[in-house]
């Protein structure tokens, strides 16, 4: 008799899915209904953010669980970029070190709620939940 009994790990891969999916959505919402041109480093967030939402989507789909070494390289590169993207807005020093072409200063901050929650620090928290959720899931047996 098959357990009914809905566990944590039984909604993980929905759960990713839909956080990458809430943040595809909020930088298309920045860029094309307020009007935010992306500067370069948010392109490379939105490269790697972007193919999450059809990876895990369709993991989810599949229920397959085992594809933590898809989703990982994207998630961890892109908390890496996001977390210096981070740091360019908010440690002046830094803005120096590689300054952003087309137009677009990365130091830029076209959002700063609380003072420190910025679109670079929102890519951060996307990509840190979808790294943890993928190191909690628990592989299936083939």
């Amino acid at each position: 008799m098959k357990n009914t009994k809905s566990t944590f790990q039984d909604y993980i891969l929905y759960i990713a899915w839909i956080v990458s999916l809430v943040a595809t959505l909020g930088s298309l919402y920045f860029s094309e209904i307020k009007g935010f041109i992306p500067c370069e480093f948010c392109w490379y967030q939105r490269i790697l953010m972007y193919p999450l939402v059809v990876i895990i989507g369709i993991a989810v789909f599949e229920q397959n669980k085992n594809i933590k070494k898809y989703v990982l390289p994207f998630s961890i590169i892109g908390m890496g970029v996001s977390f210096y993207h981070y740091l360019i807005q908010k440690v002046p020093g830094l803005a120096s070190v590689k300054p952003c072409v087309g137009g677009v200063p990365c130091n830029g901050q076209y959002i700063n709620w609380l003072g420190f929650i910025t679109i670079p620090f929102l890519a951060l928290i996307a990509f840190t939940f979808i790294t943890v959720f993928m190191l909690l899931l628990r592989r299936t047996k083939n």
